[in-house]
């Protein structure tokens, strides 16, 4: 990544030619080998750290006049804090292999231009009093860093995730392997949230053709000739998040008894089907398999020419999982009394996003203090109530 990257940028390129020591850590571009004081008025290096900001596989102006670093407070040639840098100095992690004590502020009229202005000048403004203590030291080794290329499953960099600071969070999801069975309207926006997201492997389960009506409550916007060629939904989805990341499989079939083995590797089960005998089967072989997983379902129909419904998301897990039965529905969709199957986009992304946020929950991503298993949101009233709390 990082010498293509170079190549399509002028202000990486010409850095690199002159000498100093780049690379990439978890989407953030590297100065390494940078000359400083330290309050012992002695000379040390650090590693000059930036936020990194593309378009494709190419730096466009920097999005900050905010710079890291990675080493003591600098300070002048008698091993005073270069206090008119400070921005602010704690320790923060940003990747396994790379970690931030100080965050420095300069800010020319006008922003920097591009990478070679700014980090250039941030060097410049480190390295000044070291010169003064040893004429010789430089960050211009012209050494090219043996840095082994990050195994990502993205196509292009993260750097939502690096702007954001929050890499050290994402890596908690990383390994995992998601499995999302049904593909119909919340279940596609589950897959288009957790594509986004670092995860190992996504295997998708629906022997659904993509049809008209498909289109209306899944994400994005699918062309005409698609819908001519009535592709598997699973095939449709596959190839439009492919385009963003690796590791999703299409399984052009349905769960049945017969072939739910298939689940046994998961880490984590997204459901989201209207088949009440199979999702009780589905539920049985997760708990025995202690794998958790989460249910959703809506419930709408129209009165007074209004609409009114629910949007429910059921989790089980090795902390909660014997309220399950009590909280879903087994009764098939189509056989249920007075059933509308009334599918609105907001409400199947809503309760995709209710989903995706239990499993990050779990898995540690965001902070949980209630550790709520069931949760439903009333439309008419804007109440969101949650239930089954692990103890």
């Amino acid at each position: 990544m990082l010498q293509q990257l170079i190549n399509h940028s002028s202000d990486l390129k010409k850095l690199q030619e002159e000498g100093y020591e780049l690379s990439i850590l978890a989407n953030h571009l590297v100065v390494s080998h940078v000359p400083y004081v330290n309050a012992h008025g002695k000379v040390a290096y650090g590693r000059l750290i930036s936020e990194l900001t593309l378009s494709g596989n190419r730096a466009i102006q920097p999005s900050t006049h905010i710079a890291l670093f990675d080493g003591e407070f600098p300070c002048d040639k008698h091993g005073q804090p270069l206090n008119a840098l400070r921005h602010v100095s704690q320790t923060q992690k940003l990747a396994p292999n790379l970690s931030v004590q100080h965050s420095f502020s300069n800010k020319p009229s006008g922003g920097y231009s591009d990478y070679h202005h700014k980090m250039t000048r941030y060097v410049e403004m480190l390295s000044h009093p070291a010169k003064a203590l040893e004429p010789s030291c430089t960050a211009q080794t012209f050494l090219v860093p043996q840095l082994e290329e990050e195994d990502s499953v993205f196509r292009y960099a993260d750097t939502n995730s690096s702007r954001a600071g929050i890499g050290m969070i994402n890596h908690k999801l990383e390994h995992q392997k998601i499995a999302v069975i049904g593909l119909g309207g919340t279940g596609a926006y589950i897959l288009d949230l957790v594509a986004k997201s670092p995860v190992k492997e996504i295997h998708l389960f629906d022997g659904d053709d993509f049809i008209q009506h498909n289109a209306f409550r899944s994400p994005g916007a699918a062309p005409q000739h698609v819908l001519d060629a009535i592709p598997k939904k699973v095939d449709y989805l596959k190839a439009l998040y492919s385009n963003m990341r690796k590791g999703i499989f299409a399984n052009a079939y349905n769960i049945t008894p017969n072939n739910i083995q298939a689940l046994q590797d998961f880490d984590f089960v997204f459901i989201s089907i209207d088949k009440g005998e199979i999702k009780r089967e589905i539920f049985n072989y997760l708990f025995n398999n202690s794998i958790a997983f989460v249910d959703v379902g809506i419930g709408v129909e129209a009165v007074n020419e209004q609409l009114i419904g629910m949007v429910r998301t059921t989790a089980s897990s090795s902390k909660q999982h014997s309220h399950t039965d009590s909280k879903v529905s087994f009764e098939d969709a189509e056989d249920a009394a007075y059933s509308t199957n009334i599918q609105i986009a907001e409400l199947n992304a809503l309760n995709a996003s209710l989903a995706v946020i239990k499993w990050k929950k779990l898995s540690g991503f965001y902070q949980d203090l209630n550790q709520e298993h069931h949760s439903v949101y009333t439309i008419n009233v804007d109440m969101l109530t949650d239930e089954d709390h692990a103890a």
